[in-house]
């Protein structure tokens, strides 16, 4: 009996072993929390993944359009996220720390400076640095949870963006003519490119008032020196004669005849073989990254036929003495001698340029010596004294004038783009005196100026006395002035022009009147005041009789050459506030 309860015990066992439907629902009652508790989780954690996608979309708009109001940067971010639904936008300040908290999201707005060329990604974007193209946006929030609030530690989204707008102008600096004077540009010209140049004013006229397409252009000048497949700045980064620049020039599409044929008759006549810099006339910035026959949108590339060619003209000319004899053009002088000498600009800086905030643009340092011969006509000035001659040995030197791009905006759109330039005047100084020529065309040494003969007298039967002397004059340069293109400027190339405001008169007037002489007799100084007293009178006249038309035929020299005694001309032909976009 014993034995057989025993066996049905096991059999029971073995029947309740095999039947496994109970295990499973114990199972599945004892994992259910844990099944509800991974699935609360997913959920929160897909939520929140969602969400911080859509919170980097609104950083991202919210950085662009930051970027495209780089004056109210801060309310440009806000009033972004605000409008596409984000709660409690807060605004970090510098040195605040500010937590998050539901209801509650903080961003810092870091504006700031991104150079694309940089290596190293991560340093492109330079916080804080001027002048400002570029704004950072990071985003902090707490994402709503709806299940796994107790069962993970809070979290908090992080997102950033970096936008960048770069404004670009077209600008230039240099000078206009105050009057043209044919004879006087074709020895300048025809000095400066080795050549005999033969063109009438109204040649002149033609190519001071036409405008060549820069990139154009550059277009003609790739075809001569066999370049294709390349950018524009792969072209500047070439060398090229004169003679190519005009060929090039007369070749640009839209330019008139006269000034067509002007530029190929300079093309012809020119001899020079020296190959100048491209990059030194021109800087096309990130222009120069398309390739040759594209165009980039919105902004003008546009330069002045006469400006470009004269500045060529003087880059070719490599800092060397230029002698030209002007002959007796002016009433009461015998002869006119000229030598004149081209320095390049500081760090090669281009004549006009494509750039951003803070590119520079500068004219040339110019030296010009004037040597002037006046008839005295023996002149009998009382006291036995005749006054035989009298010369004006003048010269100038005028520093480069510069002109920096401060800035470009865009208020309420395109039309209302405004750009600021800071142009600073060529410092000038002046001299009557004598120069050591050997030092004339070397920039790298200031002149040495000396006493030199001024007039020549005669003292009843005393043979010829020398009259020698010496004057100075310096025009200190003033702070830096602004000028200032809307876009009716922009679109009508107006020029605009920064004076010195300390030059008050004219350049020779201001050396005659404090010109210093002394009598010398076989070549020893004497102390003869009296024969100054009558001698400086007249000689002062005959100096002041010529002062007037020798100011204005240094104006046009010197207007020729790109610069002006105590002026600075500015024009911008082209500019774009750009458009925002993510760059990092």
């Amino acid at each position: 009996m014993l034995l057989h309860a025993c066996n049905g015990i096991g059999r029971l066992a073995r029947l309740m072993l095999s039947d496994r439907k109970a295990n499973f629902t114990v199972m599945a009652a004892l994992s259910a929390p844990v099944a509800l508790a991974l699935a609360a989780v997913a959920i929160d954690e897909a939520s929140i993944y969602t969400e911080r996608r859509e919170a980097q979309a609104m950083v991202d708009l919210a950085a662009i359009t930051a970027a495209s109001n780089m004056t109210k940067v801060n309310t440009a971010v806000v009033t972004t996220l605000t409008d596409n639904g984000m709660p409690g936008v807060v605004v970090q300040s510098s040195g605040q720390t500010i937590e998050p908290a539901a209801g509650k999201t903080v961003v810092t707005v870091t504006p700031g400076r991104y150079v694309a060329s940089g290596a190293n990604v991560g340093q492109r974007f330079q916080a804080s640095v001027t002048p400002y193209n570029a704004v950072r946006v990071t985003l902090k929030k707490i994402p709503a949870r709806y299940f796994a609030s107790s069962l993970i530690p809070t979290p908090v989204i992080g997102t950033q963006a970096i936008a960048s707008m770069t404004p670009q102008a077209t600008f230039s600096v240099g000078s206009r003519l105050a009057s043209l004077d044919g004879g006087i540009l074709n020895a300048l010209l025809g000095g400066l490119l080795g050549s005999n140049i033969s063109l009438s004013v109204m040649d002149y006229n033609a190519l001071l008032s036409a405008d060549v397409s820069v990139l154009s252009f550059v277009d003609g000048l790739a075809t001569q020196l066999n370049l294709t497949g390349v950018s524009y700045s792969d072209v500047l980064a070439s060398k090229a004669t004169v003679g190519q620049i005009a060929t090039a020039m007369a070749n640009v599409p839209g330019l008139g005849n006269t000034a067509k044929v002007a530029l190929q008759t300079i093309a012809s006549k020119s001899t020079s073989t020296v190959q100048i810099p491209l990059s030194h006339l021109i800087d096309l910035g990130s222009v120069g990254k398309l390739g040759l026959g594209q165009k980039p949108a919105g902004l003008g590339v546009d330069a002045s036929a006469m400006g470009m060619l004269t500045a060529a003209a003087g880059l070719a000319n490599g800092s060397k003495q230029v002698d030209v004899a002007l002959g007796a053009a002016i009433p009461g002088v015998l002869s006119t001698t000229l030598a004149i000498a081209i320095g390049e600009p500081p760090q090669s800086s281009p004549w006009l340029a494509v750039g951003e905030v803070g590119a520079i643009v500068r004219t040339a340092q110019t030296r010009i010596k004037l040597i002037v011969k006046i008839g005295g006509g023996n002149k009998n000035v009382g006291g036995g004294i005749t006054l035989v001659s009298v010369s004006l040995p003048l010269h100038v030197e005028v520093a480069y004038a510069e002109a920096k791009l401060m800035d470009i905006s865009c208020p309420t759109g395109p039309d209302s783009i405004k750009v600021t330039v800071a142009t600073r005047p060529g410092i000038v100084e002046g001299h009557l005196g004598d120069s050591s020529s050997a030092g004339f065309a070397d920039f790298t040494n200031k002149e040495t100026f000396s006493n030199t003969e001024i007039a020549a007298v005669k003292l009843l039967l005393i043979p010829v006395v020398s009259v020698v002397g010496s004057a100075a004059f310096n025009m200190a340069n003033n702070p830096a002035t602004t000028l200032t293109f809307n876009k009716a400027d922009i679109d009508a190339k107006t020029i605009r022009t920064a004076y010195t405001q300390n030059f008050t008169q004219s350049l020779t007037t201001s050396l005659v009147s404090g010109l210093s002489l002394t009598a010398n007799l076989l070549g020893l100084p004497l102390n003869l005041d009296a024969l100054l007293g009558f001698v400086k009178p007249p000689v002062v006249a005959l100096l002041n009789s010529v002062a007037a038309p020798i100011d204005t035929l240094l104006a046009n020299l010197l207007g020729a050459l790109g610069v002006r005694l105590g002026e600075a001309d500015v024009r911008v032909t082209g500019a774009t506030c750009g458009r925002s976009v993510l760059v990092q």
